[in-house]
């Protein structure tokens, strides 16, 4: 429940966008959610943690996606009126979340770092990683919802003309800051 790159991005997606691309995403990112559960029960979570140059590259990976979407969010805020802005649909809104998973280090955290933590010296097998990943989708997926049905009512207020461009220059803003705590590890 900690906030991440998911809840920034969805919120300011929700509420410039509106739900319907902001539900899209929710499933998108369940999806990048459960794929980094199967793929840490097959033993990527280990390889990461035995391999920090993948992990940097991962990071790294994982900021570019932010900085994309950041810089995307800062050339739409130009547009001066919904209709001279391309509509974003919902498959690239599902594609978006689905890559912001499979790129965020942070998913990855909780197989090597939490998970150990509550198996008593055990390793974690596939089924239980399973498990484990399909509880962590479903709580991830009604607290994502929850933020775009939020930011979703805020979409009409944030859209007038008016509004737009320092709202997106915010959240463009707040990708960035995303993106830089992706590889601020690195750095430390």
């Amino acid at each position: 429940m900690t906030p991440g790159p998911n809840m920034a991005w969805l919120a300011g997606l929700a509420a410039t966008e509106g739900r319907r691309n902001g539900m899209a995403a929710v499933w998108g990112i369940a999806t990048g959610l459960l794929a980094n559960g199967v793929l840490a029960a097959i033993g990527l979570a280990a390889l990461l943690q035995a391999a920090p140059q993948l992990w940097t590259g991962l990071r790294v990976a994982g900021a570019a996606m932010m900085l994309w979407l950041a810089l995307d969010a800062w050339r739409s805020a130009d547009r001066k009126t919904a209709e001279k802005r391309p509509r974003s649909t919902a498959r690239r809104a599902f594609m978006a979340g689905t890559m912001i998973n499979l790129l965020n280090p942070k998913a990855y955290i909780f197989f090597i770092v939490v998970a150990p933590q509550f198996l008593r010296g055990a390793t974690l097998g596939f089924r239980s990683a399973l498990t484990l990943s399909l509880i962590s989708v479903a709580i991830a997926t009604t607290i994502h919802a929850i933020i775009v049905i939020a930011g979703a009512r805020a979409h009409g207020w944030l859209n007038d003309p008016t509004r737009i461009k320092p709202i997106r220059r915010i959240f463009a803003v707040i990708m960035v800051g995303v993106a830089i705590s992706f590889i601020a590890a690195d750095l430390a």
